[in-house]
């Protein structure tokens, strides 16, 4: 399933506050103006009606434009408290709402909030450029940074300094009046178009429905049988109902010996927002490439790859271009040998048949079985989500000393669970929520976010409220929700996020971002755990039986943890090319969306017709309406990072040990952007991280015949940016 972590807005700078608003209930009949009475400061769900966002966003916008006007207003001359440490308090109510919006119309929205996200993130955008690009406001920056070496500051000062005035320039303060004009133009297509993306892609995601009998899934597991028929019940059907949600899709895939059925469940799937209906997103991939490639322009950069890395651990897109190409070769290479082994399974059943795209999960299941005799089906029955979630628990335990305790506040859907968090000496850390399963109204696809963020005010640390979002198959009658593997990792993943969000611990709001490259590394490194035996031990038992996953079973899912990889990881690089390839553009032309995909997949790099990228352009939804654009690449640049993170824990005694869980938690969780995020990993690796790590673990690594002290030293910035090649696609001939 996806792994994302929701941007939770759509600004490039989000300021924020100490301030609360001053009203009470009684006087605005606003729960979310009023100041909160809920358990540990969580969001008052339970009083909150879709129609109090629209007035609380005007409320707080005027309040933010009040506090910059106080700011640029000042006879004083600008220092670093009443211009920079005083812009970095603006804005908190704003940001406090926006948070809990985001995540709510990504998580539980309705028409009702889909209307509101339509008209305010345009008017937020707006608003936001208003502030980034005010002239007497960056004058004011401008001067406390002409002075910066004077001034006595010390190194969290500076680095807010320095951050602030980059992001200005980065948002287009240095451009003419009428740049500026466009720009703000730009921002608000964008923030319009994002919104319109989105919409579609859940409205077709939501409408597809492959509704069987009996007879079409006779030989589909029990398991995957009741949550069909579930579906369809939900939805007032008789029979087996199948959606193009992950959980529901993929095991029809895996385990459905009929072919045309998983034709047309993969090829609904994979058609998706490019069906010539109104909700068609080829026309506004278009509009959005065009549109960033100007913003690009503007700001003096060739293209948006260009700009969008120029401010990550990158650096350039010819250093995203290097490792990516340096993965996908052997990759590719990996996947046609999966391939034939699959065709060979495949002329068992259809002697003359070629293997299509649709036939790769059934095949590999296949596979699996007849080499590994691992059936993933079994091994799900050890691992029903509230297992997983105690692992989960027992892990952060053992790490970091905190601990879990249900609590009941206030949620946003029924369906949430709640934790308290607390830490080692028992205070209170934050409050997790998980929002585990799909429902109409919930974007596809797994993240982490902010309710409300981590910051202090008078002195005194404000904990966080954070949610994980997932959508995996639901419990039946008697019957837990049972997890794959994948899905297992989606969750160890997720509350790596949320630890991240629970460990922050930074003075200054304008310092609590990473880079974008780095934000993967918290939540991948936590994938190493899941299926550690020791850590299995503690969490994995049957469902009906309770009894632990047994010793035979953990070896063949280690012996089968390469299994697929090929695939895996084509897929994965493919849709990071194609983020990269759309963003590369140095000078705009109209072009067929389907046609660049063909393009840059097949013509260019060979991708083979079975495999598709894991997101195709018109339900890319990571680049086009979640923050991910020129960023996909993340998780792979974030893997040599976490890979090479967890053999420190894996050369030890102890893979939970506490004394390096206590650097990473302080000396990378904890920090927030307030150092650069490889100088947070060498202080905790003591050295460069090796790639090598990564692609060992994806079995793509050829041990060199060379002594391996000849390896010191490589890192993913090591890589050849130079050699790599960035082709200027000519969109005309498209």
């Amino acid at each position: 399933p996806m792994k994302r972590l929701i941007v939770l807005s759509t600004m490039m700078f989000i300021m924020t506050a100490g301030n609360s608003c001053k009203e009470t209930p009684a006087e605005t009949g606003n729960p979310l103006l009023a100041e909160w009475d809920t358990p540990m400061g969580v969001p008052p769900f339970d009083r909150i009606s879709p129609e109090h966002y629209s007035e609380a966003f005007e409320e707080t916008m005027r309040m933010h434009n009040e506090q910059i006007e106080a700011i640029t207003a000042s006879d004083e001359q600008p220092t670093f408290d009443n211009t920079i440490l005083a812009l970095d308090r603006a804005g908190r109510e704003l940001s406090e709402i926006s948070l809990i919006f985001t995540m709510v119309a990504a998580a539980d929205t309705n028409e009702q909030i889909q209307r509101i996200e339509a008209e305010i993130m345009p008017e937020l955008s707006a608003h936001y450029n208003d502030i980034l690009l005010n002239d007497a406001l960056f004058a004011r920056i401008e001067d406390v940074y002409s002075r910066r070496a004077t001034l006595g500051l010390d190194e969290l000062q500076m680095r807010l300094l320095e951050k602030t005035r980059r992001d200005f320039v980065r948002a287009g303060a240095l451009l003419d009046t009428a740049d500026k004009a466009r720009l703000k133009e730009i921002d608000s297509e964008l923030a319009a178009l994002s919104i319109r993306f989105g919409n579609n892609l859940l409205a077709e995601t939501r409408d597809f429905k492959l509704l069987l009998d009996e007879e079409q899934v006779a030989d589909l597991p029990e398991g995957v049988k009741s949550a069909a028929a579930e579906q369809a019940k939900q939805t007032g059907e008789s029979g087996y109902m199948f959606t193009l949600d992950k959980p529901s899709m993929l095991p029809f895939l895996t385990y459905s010996p009929q072919r045309e059925l998983r034709e047309q469940l993969y090829k609904g799937y994979l058609s998706r927002c490019e069906r010539g209906n109104e909700r068609d997103n080829k026309q506004l991939i278009k509009e959005m490439t065009r549109l960033r490639a100007e913003k690009a322009h503007l700001l003096g950069y060739k293209s948006y790859a260009e700009y969008v890395t120029s401010d990550q651990m990158a650096g350039t897109p010819e250093a995203v271009y290097a490792l990516l190409d340096q993965i996908w070769t052997p990759a590719l290479e990996r996947a046609r040998g999966e391939m034939e082994e699959m065709t060979e399974l495949l002329h068992e059943d259809l002697p003359e048949a070629t293997l299509e795209s649709w036939d790769w999960w059934y095949y590999a299941e296949k596979l699996r079985k007849k080499n590994y005799r691992l059936d993933e089906a079994l091994v799900s029955q050890y691992l029903s989500a509230d297992n997983v979630r105690n692992g989960i628990f027992f892990l952060a335990n053992r790490l970091y000393g905190i601990t879990f305790r249900p609590i009941s506040v206030p949620k946003y859907n029924p369906e949430c669970s709640a934790f308290e968090v607390l830490d080692v000496d028992n205070s209170h850390l934050g409050v997790l929520y998980f929002d585990l399963f799909p429902r109409a109204g919930k974007s596809g696809g797994a993240w982490c976010g902010y309710f409300t963020e981590q910051r202090y005010e008078d002195g005194k640390r404000v904990a966080p409220t954070v949610g994980i979002v997932c959508n995996f198959t639901r419990p039946v009658g008697d019957t837990p929700a049972l997890l794959s593997i994948d899905e297992t990792e989606t969750l160890f993943h997720e509350f790596g996020h949320a630890l991240h969000f629970l460990f922050a611990d930074v003075r200054y709001r304008g310092l609590a971002e990473v880079e974008g490259d780095f934000v993967e590394l918290p939540s991948q490194i936590m994938e190493n755990w899941a299926f550690e035996e020791e850590i299995l031990k503690q969490y994995a038992t049957h469902y009906k039986t309770g009894e632990p996953m047994p010793d035979d079973l953990i070896a063949k899912i280690h012996k089968a943890s390469l299994f697929n990889q090929g695939f895996t990881t084509t897929e994965l690089v493919a849709a990071a090319l194609l983020d990269m390839d759309i963003h590369s553009m140095q000078t705009y032309a109209d072009f067929d969306p389907a046609e660049f995909e063909k393009y840059a997949m097949a013509t260019r790099r060979g991708l083979i017709p079975q495999i598709e990228p894991r997101y195709r352009l018109p339900y890319f939804s990571h680049i086009f309406n979640g923050g991910y654009s020129s960023g996909y690449y993340f998780y792979l640049w974030a893997e040599v990072l976490d890979k090479d993170a967890f053999a420190a824990f894996k050369s030890g005694r102890d893979i939970c040990d506490k004394q390096l869980a206590h650097s990473f938690r302080y000396d990378l969780l904890a920090q927030g952007g307030q150092h650069d995020g490889m100088d947070m990993y060498r202080k905790f690796r003591g050295a460069d991280p090796d790639k090598t790590a990564m692609l060992r673990a994806r079995g793509l690594y050829e041990e060199p015949e060379l002594p391996a002290d000849s390896l010191a030293g490589e890192t993913p910035l090591d890589i050849d940016a130079e050699t790599a090649e960035i082709e200027t696609v000519d969109f005309e001939k498209l």
